[in-house]
């Protein structure tokens, strides 16, 4: 892969662009992404604790934001390191910096209400449908149905951003090249991931990132940016942009430390136990903080954290450059850095003793309810859209009705497979609380 490639500044579907020198496409990108009805939707979407009372806890939004300004530090860095070292033309160590953070302000615009919970209660809706008789469901055939049963908001982002929001089906908020493959974590689709993954141990083929009805948009992309396809064994998906391993490290650096904050601020880690594994990170310091509140003090620790993290993934990228640029490097920047054994003890307590608490645990399973409810609720509209030949005109008053009451956009749908992904485009935009406003409105609760 080559950097004048990777850092390729036109736009999706937008032949006639032409960047001006005072306001790089990066820059807009970054400016249409915070201007977004569902970027803005994120600061009422889980980050960890569901429908949270205390407003000190991370929201996606928040946690957006933050990611983006560790993506930023890390992309300066790396970039100042590539030109100094592989000519990197002169100031484009700039163009990286905002490109990934771009990439970061998006990296969760696709996830649904109630975070990792609400795309396993998605999930599992569907695949209950899928193995009953209902005509709308089984028109689909298997490979379509891995999209739906095993839902993923990275495929919904990439979808939101290139199709839905700003110039629908004609490049969505058209974005640079480089910033949509620095987003993109899983260039493939659920069907070619299921069939690679038997075969190819590569982090991109972890989850899947595109649905099939974007794919297209991807190839584009990936063109674009010149990343390399497969192994040339007919599937198609692709090696990740070096980029995206910035990306991602941001979101693990910014989600690991920052989770151990907000577990003190909800009551679930003692300080203690918070300031344990955040000097494990950073070290203790020679200040004098006695005179600190205790969360003034884990803030003061959280942030030497995050700077040695950040030091840290970027001692890792130079480490594995080669591999990164041959498309060959298959694992995370934190797991390959000299701090991963902290993260992976900050991985296990969250894990252990965090996301199994017993509020969360309550929380997620109100959130599952509702989303199912919203799915019972809304399925009526396109078992009937089906029954009439998709023509919305010719929906029963109720039906109607539905529609109006929930703002549910039929655009575009012309059979099972666009009727399903319109289905999901509503509940997947939904935040935490409308979900919950919307389940009662759909089950006369």
């Amino acid at each position: 892969m080559e950097w004048l490639k990777l850092l390729d500044r036109q736009r999706l579907s937008d032949a006639a662009y032409e960047e001006k020198a005072d306001r790089p496409s990066f820059v807009q990108d970054a400016d249409r992404i915070t201007f977004s009805a569902p970027f803005r939707r994120l600061a009422n979407k889980t980050q960890v604790h569901p429908l949270y009372e205390n407003d000190h806890l991370h929201h996606r939004l928040i946690h957006s934001v933050e990611t983006a300004s560790v993506g930023r530090s890390l992309g300066i860095a790396v970039g100042d390191w590539l030109e100094k070292e592989h000519s990197l033309p002169a100031g484009e160590k700039h163009a990286v910096a905002g490109i990934v953070q771009a990439a970061c302000l998006a990296h969760d615009i696709g996830n649904p209400p109630f975070g990792h919970s609400g795309e396993a209660a998605i999930g599992q809706w569907f695949s209950q449908k899928f193995a009953g008789e209902t005509e709308l469901f089984a028109a689909l055939d298997q490979t379509r149905r891995q999209e739906f049963e095993a839902f993923e908001g990275n495929a919904q982002g990439f979808r939101l951003i290139t199709k839905l929001e700003m110039y629908r089906n004609e490049g969505g908020m058209r974005l640079s090249r480089s910033v949509l493959a620095a987003f993109s974590k899983y260039p493939t689709t659920a069907h070619v991931r299921s069939v690679a993954n038997q075969t190819h141990d590569y982090c991109g083929l972890k989850k899947f990132g595109i649905f099939e009805s974007e794919l297209d948009l991807f190839a584009d992309v990936a063109s674009g940016v010149g990343l390399p396809e497969g192994d040339g064994d007919g599937l198609r998906w692709w090696r990740r942009h070096p980029l995206v391993f910035l990306v991602e490290a941001a979101d693990d650096i910014c989600y690991n430390i920052l989770d151990l904050e907000d577990a003190f601020t909800s009551g679930d880690f003692t300080q203690e136990t918070v300031m344990e594994h955040l000097h494990a990170l950073a070290g203790k310091t020679n200040r004098d903080l006695s005179a600190r509140r205790p969360e003034e003090v884990i803030a003061y620790a959280r942030a030497r954290s995050i700077g040695s993290a950040i030091d840290a993934c970027v001692e890792a990228f130079k480490q594995n450059y080669d591999a990164i640029m041959a498309g060959t490097f298959s694992g995370s920047l934190v797991g390959a850095s000299r701090q991963k054994a902290e993260f992976d003890k900050i991985k296990a307590l969250a894990s252990q003793r965090l996301f199994t608490s017993r509020r969360k645990t309550e929380l997620e399973v109100l959130g599952r309810n509702v989303v199912h409810q919203v799915l019972d609720g809304l399925e009526g509209v396109y078992r009937a859209l089906m029954a009439n030949g998709w023509k919305e005109a010719d929906l029963d008053g109720y039906h109607k009705q539905l529609c109006r009451a929930t703002g549910l956009d039929l655009r575009d749908v012309t059979d099972p497979y666009t009727a399903l992904h319109s289905l999901t485009d509503y509940v997947s935009g939904m935040t935490d609380r409308y979900a919950v406003k919307i389940a009662r409105l759909v089950s006369g609760t």
